[in-house]
């Protein structure tokens, strides 16, 4: 969890809190999207967190794109904004959040390797045969590159 967040934290405790995540989703030479297993909750998702004050959003992306996969990011392409009662999440300590979540797509470069104490595995996913459980709130952003590959609008 980020810096900022974390302070925020100390002060409201698990009270909602409105969060600005900025997240990838990559993917390799055939169309398949990487995803994490998160070792908080145990479930599968893109990469991404929290930005931090003053931090522009794709920076913020790069940096969680790195710390969490190794790899670097290359061109980065607008997905999209997501937000609402889809976003909501309660996380396993308790702490609640209402997400925005801004989304990219975009090539990388380098080896992969898990973060240490958050990414149990990363592996590449067809549209059609992505992983359960998926984290509830990337479900929106995930749903929707699914639908637009499998469509070929992607």
């Amino acid at each position: 969890m980020a810096g900022y967040i974390m302070d925020l934290r100390k002060i409201v405790g698990h009270r909602p809190l409105l969060q600005v995540g900025a997240s990838v989703i990559i993917e390799d030479g055939q169309g398949r999207t990487l995803l994490q297993l998160r070792s908080d909750d145990r479930c599968w998702g893109y990469h991404g967190g929290s930005v931090e004050l003053d931090e522009r959003v794709e920076d913020a992306a790069r940096r969680e794109l790195f710390e969490e996969t190794g790899l670097k990011a290359g061109a980065m392409t607008l997905f999209g904004v997501f937000s609402g009662p889809e976003t909501h999440h309660i996380y396993p300590n308790g702490d609640e959040t209402s997400c925005v979540d801004i989304v990219f797509r975009r090539d990388y470069t380098g080896e992969m390797r898990c973060q240490p104490g958050e990414v149990e595995e990363l592996r590449f996913f067809a549209a059609d045969q992505l992983p359960s459980p998926l984290s509830p709130p990337i479900i929106p952003a995930l749903r929707q590159w699914a639908e637009k590959k499998l469509s070929g609008a992607l």
